[in-house]
């Protein structure tokens, strides 16, 4: 993981391999943004020219490198667009810095050191750009010859270590932010390489295992329930969705306490370790990059670890729902009815809709324990990425104030989220003439549908929001920002902010 630290230092006499200036956007061409006064000065002033010069606009995820001046002991500076300047007296948005950060820090994979000189007004700027550095660094590369080698041929390691120039090292607040950045970003990467890892090296049990350890090593209470404890607890469909395949399923229970909590959340993750379809299976092109089904089980995992790093005042319980779903003589087939945990009855019409039935059956485990708030988070329905697209997700629930609440929680820091209405008139479509409900209903407003079934399993009285993460839990075109290509870990910041507020007494 990438060394991230503070220093007070002048960019000129630091030794590193690169000095990181933002540039933004003004009404008649780029402007040194604050941060970078004395690399500006070495260039008598008239840095903005010569990144004009150069064809730099100061636009969000533009990049310039340029010798370093005179006299500098670090032999490049990379100027990274901020977007457009601040009206007055504004400061520069954290998203904005996050975003310039992130393509700092991809641009210089490969070497060992750099500062950043970015505008830094507080201890949340501070974060924001050390997140946004820690999360652009992240790469996969456990698979490849040369892995994260740097000597090797063609190979480049992460940059290593990032400096924020502006910090206060010593000052209470500015410690806690980049320690949080730091818990965060290296729980939402370990959750990045869950979902990048390939499923033959990630089914149900191994995923397991990796919670089990994570749990010892940060006082988290881990339960596993494997095929023999669902078949005595009677999770049909957990165990439904698992049947075709040779590696059976599980249910993991990852219980963070804090002495001093007053709330309880409860986060519910899908965790389809690879999505064939089953028997309804995908057509050709939608196979190869369904190892990422799980991502929203990979985003509950490293929001409970990240709760527990950072000591959160809060009870947060993590509800892992971990099946492989491929066909075969022994698999679930369209027409058969399911009993499930909560009891009620379920008509298969589809097996390719089975996030829904697992997670039904660790929503209902979840409500038993009568949680002051649950929200699950799935890589669901495909329609949901045909409203929202490949980079927002949706917020459902039964409650709007609590739905209100996510889509801020999620713009708060920087995840692009849109609330979604559950329409009761589509709720008669999954009505079945042979069990108590079926796991689809109309075509149209697949997404809302999904998100109806799902409600039917959360227990009476208790606040429950759903995220639909389909568009952007994978990326698969080319990175962005402090996005990789790849899986990205999303909502994993949403789902600790929603316990910082939680813990806070902000949030309900």
């Amino acid at each position: 993981m990438t060394a991230l630290t503070l220093s007070t230092a002048a960019a000129p006499g630091l030794r590193a391999d690169a000095i990181v200036i933002g540039v933004a956007k003004g009404a008649k061409g780029p402007v040194v943004a604050p941060g970078a006064e004395a690399v500006d000065k070495a260039y008598d002033g008239k840095l903005a020219g010569v990144l004009e010069t150069l064809g730099a606009s100061g636009a969000e995820g533009e990049m310039t490198k340029l010798p370093a001046p005179s006299g500098f002991k670090a032999p490049l500076v990379l100027a990274v667009g901020l977007g457009a300047v601040p009206e007055k007296d504004a400061d520069y948005d954290t998203e904005a810095l996050r975003k310039a950060a992130g393509v700092a820090a991809r641009a210089l994979s490969g070497t060992k050191k750099a500062a950043f000189a970015l505008p830094l007004t507080d201890a949340a700027d501070a974060g924001a750009i050390g997140e946004g550095a820690l999360l652009g660094a992240y790469s996969f590369d456990a698979y490849k010859e040369n892995g994260k080698d740097p000597k090797a041929k063609n190979g480049k390691a992460p940059l290593a270590e990032v400096t924020l120039l502006g910090g206060k090292p010593r000052d209470k607040a500015y410690k806690a932010a980049i320690e949080r950045a730091a818990a965060v970003s290296e729980e939402l990467n370990r959750a990045r390489d869950l979902i990048n890892t390939p499923p033959n090296d990630l089914n149900p049990e191994a995923f397991a295992a990796v919670a089990q350890t994570a749990a010892k090593e940060h006082g988290i209470k881990v339960q596993v329930l494997d095929v023999k404890a669902l078949e005595k607890g009677g999770y049909g469909g957990i165990l439904g969705v698992g049947a075709g395949s040779a590696a059976g399923p599980r249910l993991v229970k990852l219980s963070y306490t804090s002495s001093k909590a007053k709330k309880h959340l409860a986060f519910v993750g899908k965790g389809i370790t690879y999505d064939s379809g089953g028997i309804s299976l995908k057509p050709a092109g939608h196979n190869e990059t369904m190892k990422c089904d799980m991502s929203g089980a990979a985003t509950v995992f490293a929001a409970v670890v990240a709760a527990a790093r950072l000591g959160l005042e809060v009870n947060v319980t993590g509800w892992l729902a971990l099946a492989e779903n491929m066909p075969s003589g022994s698999a679930t087939r369209p027409g058969d009815v399911l009993r499930m945990y909560s009891g009620k009855t379920v008509e298969v019409l589809n097996t390719d809709a089975e996030g829904r039935l697992v997670l039904a059956d660790a929503l209902w485990a979840a409500s038993q324990e009568k949680p002051d708030a649950i929200v699950d988070v799935a890589t669901l329905t495909g329609a949901m990425v045909l409203a929202l697209g490949n980079r927002t997700f949706a917020v459902m629930g039964n409650d709007d104030a609590f739905r209100s609440a996510v889509h801020e929680a999620a713009e708060e820091v920087g995840e692009p989220a849109w609330p979604m209405p559950l329409p009761e008139h589509l709720r008669k479509g999954m009505d079945s003439p042979t069990a108590d409900i079926a796991n689809m209903g109309e075509r149209m407003g697949g997404g809302l549908v999904a998100g109806l079934f799902l409600r039917e399993f959360v227990g009476e009285g208790i606040t429950w929001a759903h995220l639909d993460i389909a568009g952007p839990a994978f990326n698969e075109g080319g990175p962005f920002g402090y996005t990789p290509k790849g899986g990205t870990g999303s909502a994993v910041r949403t789902l600790v902010r929603l316990a910082e507020l939680t813990a806070a007494g902000d949030l309900g």
